[in-house]
């Protein structure tokens, strides 16, 4: 996946975008992206520190420098090769098996609805099943996520690190899913926020 283009196009606009892995020289414009989308989110994570960029902008910084950093899964979208999105999946654990924490996924704002973000959940999951993984979970909104196959996790035996999450908490199963279910543990970097 590192080397590889997956062409996702015409968006809903027309353009054209290329999904890929991210690359050492895109860290800047991740954070950007992040930053914008998050920005004009109804629920966002509060700056770090006071007047900075909303939370998920940071946590991607620290996943970065964590253990649980999966780069195969840490995706960009491009237009015009200018970064307009970003997904990542890392690593996290449910009853200390491994599994797959989804996010944050963002896009910039006035490119947000023109199938951007679909492209980067398509490519990430596929990305993820191609790797053996069994599970990725999320906390986001159900009726976005639904159309990719997750589902509430106490639908399927799973626990949310915080059981208010309620239907947010979401999972999607992969073809190395063995129908376990247990408490879901995001990696480190999520606990700070």
């Amino acid at each position: 996946m590192t080397n590889s283009l997956t062409a996702y196009g015409p968006m809903g606009d027309g353009a054209m975008v290329l999904i890929r892995a991210e690359q050492t020289t895109d860290v800047e414009a991740i954070r950007a992206v992040t930053a914008a989308a998050f920005r004009s989110a109804a629920h966002s994570a509060p700056p770090v520190t006071p007047g900075g960029d909303p939370g998920e902008a940071t946590l991607v910084s620290w996943l970065r420098d964590d253990p649980a950093w999966i780069h195969e899964l840490s995706l960009v979208a491009l237009e015009d090769n200018a970064v307009i999105g970003h997904v990542l999946c890392t690593r996290a654990h449910l009853d200390g098996e491994d599994a797959l924490g989804l996010g944050p996924l963002s896009v910039l704002p006035e490119r947000q609805g023109t199938g951007v973000g679909s492209a980067l959940v398509h490519a990430v999951l596929a990305a993820a099943d191609g790797q053996g993984e069994r599970l990725v979970a999320l906390l986001g909104e159900p009726g976005y996520y639904g159309r990719f196959g997750f589902v509430p996790a106490r639908e399927v035996g799973i626990t949310a690190p915080d059981p208010s999450w309620g239907d947010y908490f979401q999972v999607r199963t992969l073809s190395g899913y063995e129908g376990k279910g247990g408490t879901f543990r995001y990696a480190e970097p999520f606990d700070r926020l």
